[in-house]
């Protein structure tokens, strides 16, 4: 009996440590660099290691900073560009394993991906561009690193324009699992589970809206086009190996900058009750419920969305 127990749990063993190789990862084919991506009015910068991809429009002052949500890239603020650059300055980029900005693989010190390096990254951008104090808005994810880079460097920032963001649900990898994500097992596996995005993602774009009948062919084609780029998956996977739990809720309290949180009033990524709580949990928080509009009022409702943002900033 003794035998037979040792023999599966060998097996069982041997299943866990070698089984994950077995599993085949083809190379991706057909991609290319960022660059040859590139739209007429793309702009590329050398910041902290990474190539990165962004647009602007406008000048003068405020500045409105964009960072998109996860999954997606710049080209979610295609809608509002325009718009943001008749109130003053607007600057859209990819953040890191997004869009067009480069996907490094190789690093020394912290990862790239990282929340903390994405903060770095967000102030190496305004000094390089000469912006002093900015507007940050975050839609989603891209809503938590506005919120991080408050905290860090609330000089820095004229408001905070928080978009569906993912605050109480979006805090990264638990304790327990970030261990695991690094193990060769799983980073043999990991560019095949990021992969789950390109067959997954027309179906959760058009779960972030209201209305998917608004969801057109060039809507789905703009959102996959970085899926074309050199090394996305691996590099998707970095991040979600980087990702860890920023315990954000506990210190919104600590926010003394003018904020408003905009949702729409049926969100069913980020549920729109999670944006009621967190206008509530910021002290001297404005509220905004877009009606008829899912997780993405900049691009679903964009008229009624920078009208939100008009009275926000009005004297």
């Amino acid at each position: 009996m003794k035998k037979i127990f040792l023999g599966l749990l060998i097996f069982i063993l041997l299943a866990i440590l070698v089984g994950p190789f077995l599993v085949p990862v083809p190379p991706l084919t057909g991609t290319v660099t960022e660059k040859e991506l590139a739209d007429p009015d793309s702009q590329f910068i050398e910041l902290n290691g990474l190539t990165l991809h962004y647009k602007e429009q406008g000048r003068g002052e405020p500045v409105f900073i964009l960072m998109h949500g996860f999954g997606a890239s710049l080209f979610s603020w295609r809608e509002v560009m325009q718009p943001f650059s008749g109130l003053g300055r607007v600057i859209a980029f990819d953040r890191p394993a997004f869009g067009l900005t480069s996907r490094p693989l190789d690093w020394t010190g912290d990862s790239p991906y990282s929340p903390a390096s994405q903060v770095n990254l967000l102030l190496a951008l305004m000094d390089s561009l000469g912006v002093e104090k900015a507007y940050l808005v975050g839609n989603s994810a891209g809503g938590t690193v506005a919120i991080s880079f408050a905290l860090a460097h609330p000089e820095r920032v004229a408001g905070l324009i928080l978009v569906d963001a993912a605050v109480y649900a979006g805090g990264g990898s638990p304790a327990w699992a970030r261990p695991l994500l690094g193990t060769p097992q799983l980073d043999h596996l990991g560019p095949l589970i990021a992969r789950q995005i390109s067959t997954s993602g027309d179906d959760f774009i058009r779960t972030a809206y209201h209305n998917p009948a608004l969801v057109t062919a060039e809507i789905l084609a703009g959102y996959r086009k970085p899926l074309r780029a050199n090394n996305w998956d691996t590099a998707l996977w970095e991040l979600t190996k980087a990702s860890y739990p920023l315990d954000l809720p506990a210190r919104l309290a600590e926010l003394t900058m003018p904020v408003l949180v905009i949702t729409g009033d049926d969100d069913r990524i980020v549920p729109t009750e999670q944006s009621l709580q967190l206008a509530k949990d910021i002290p001297g928080a404005t509220l905004s419920v877009i009606k008829d509009s899912g997780h993405l009022p900049h691009e679903e409702k964009p008229a009624e969305f920078m009208q939100a943002i008009k009275n926000f900033i009005a004297p």
